[in-house]
């Protein structure tokens, strides 16, 4: 019963996210205690923490996507699906029977779709998005009038974007 239990929080992705979560808020702790070493506020300390840190949600779901794709049943299923289509494949070259060489081609099907699908669940739309290039010579855009953007990565409301653009 232990051992079920066991397997059953191991495909947990919320206990996954709660230990990522935890991990983060001691590292981010530790650099609020680094700084407050160096004679900062404690309320400053954290400001500058989470600055230097970094977007933490977006960290967060990176590891949790790394974790995900690096979990031993993740590999075992690739590696199953890798298996199906190379006997596929064996038994679409050494049989002899036309019955026989449609279970070869309908094993090939089953590994090469299972394995493509396993590869578009995995990708991540937000890193096909455009991200404005701010490394170009040539800027088409004036940027020293305050501009509104579309998406804001803090989550601020267009005014509180407005007040603190100025």
């Amino acid at each position: 019963m232990k051992a079920l239990k066991g397997l059953v929080q191991s495909f947990d992705g919320e206990q996954t996210k709660r230990e990522i979560e935890e991990e983060l808020r001691f590292h981010l702790d530790l650099l609020t205690d680094e700084h407050c070493r160096q004679d900062l506020a404690w309320d400053d300390a954290r400001v500058a923490a989470q600055k230097r840190f970094g977007n933490v949600e977006q960290i967060r779901d990176q590891c949790v996507e790394i974790s995900r794709r690096s979990h031993p049943s993740s590999r075992a299923l690739k590696f199953f699906l890798t298996m199906v289509f190379l006997v596929g494949v064996l038994v679409r070259i050494f049989s002899p029977e036309y019955h026989l060489t449609r279970v070869g081609d309908i094993l090939i099907a089953v590994g090469i779709l299972s394995r493509m699908l396993l590869y578009v669940r995995g990708l991540n739309p937000s890193s096909f998005l455009s991200k404005p290039e701010t490394s170009s010579p040539l800027m088409l855009v004036d940027k020293s009038q305050a501009t509104i953007a579309a998406y804001d990565p803090r989550k601020r409301t267009p005014v509180e974007r407005v007040i603190s653009d100025k």
